[in-house]
């Protein structure tokens, strides 16, 4: 990503701050980080630290091995399996527990959403999602022209990029008076710079080639934004 889109992408991280909600959150799958450990290991394998990582790991497993034969060994002569045998039966047994914890910390962070879910956030989030698919679609433009396709170069580009960040400076603020209003049902701190929005100097920005993709992306910033406006009203006619 070109160093003039990076910021313009509202995060996952970010809108779990924004909403204080663990919103778009995903299922951890135990098996993933140690695919991406196994990988790494035998990448660092192929490299020129290969045998000091061979030893390491062997290191590791002999040494997990030991502990677990002096534990049956002391502590619990009555099993009769071999030791390598229930090393891999404890980090099978280990790993679908975590497992299992993992799914249902996250099936409760989903009902957290759920029971905290208004329809402006609903909206609000919705906006979110397409405001990013537009950055997304910005980046892998650039990619195909970097790749030796300049025929594919976006017009306008720091008019398109402009309107975007004022996009992106209206949910923000949108997504933290939605945030204010739904923690405090009863009263609001009345914020002015809250619901101030930049949409007039975003629509005055807006291009005369309906066609082209730069105007597409312009337009496409302008309906989020309108689309914000709106949401700001209707959390202000709450309030």
């Amino acid at each position: 990503m070109l160093d003039d889109l990076l910021g313009l992408e509202i995060s996952r991280k970010e809108l779990q701050k924004l909403t204080n909600l663990p919103v778009n959150d995903e299922l951890i799958i135990i098996s993933h980080p140690l695919q991406a450990i196994v990988k790494r290991f035998i990448e660092n394998v192929k490299g020129a630290e290969g045998a000091t990582v061979v030893f390491i790991g062997l290191s590791v497993l002999v040494g997990s091995y030991v502990a677990i034969d002096l534990i049956i060994r002391f502590f619990a002569t009555w099993v009769a399996i071999p030791s390598w045998l229930l090393l891999i039966i404890l980090s099978f047994l280990a790993g679908s527990s975590g497992q299992i914890f993992l799914y249902f910390f996250w099936k409760q962070r989903l009902k957290l959403v759920e029971k905290n879910m208004t329809p402006s956030l609903k909206i609000l989030l919705n906006d979110v999602e397409r405001y990013n698919s537009v950055i997304k679609a910005i980046d892998i433009n650039d990619q195909i022209e970097a790749a030796g396709n300049p025929g594919v170069s976006l017009k306008e580009r720091q008019k398109v990029l402009e309107a975007l960040a004022l996009t992106r400076s209206d949910l923000v603020r949108a997504l933290r008076t939605e945030k204010i209003l739904r923690e405090n049902k009863k009263f609001i701190i009345s914020r002015s710079e809250l619901f101030a929005n930049n949409l007039a100097t975003l629509t005055a920005m807006q291009v005369s080639e309906q066609a082209s993709e730069h105007g597409r992306l312009l337009n496409e910033a302008l309906q989020i934004a309108l689309d914000v406006q709106h949401e700001m009203k209707s959390l202000q006619s709450q309030g």
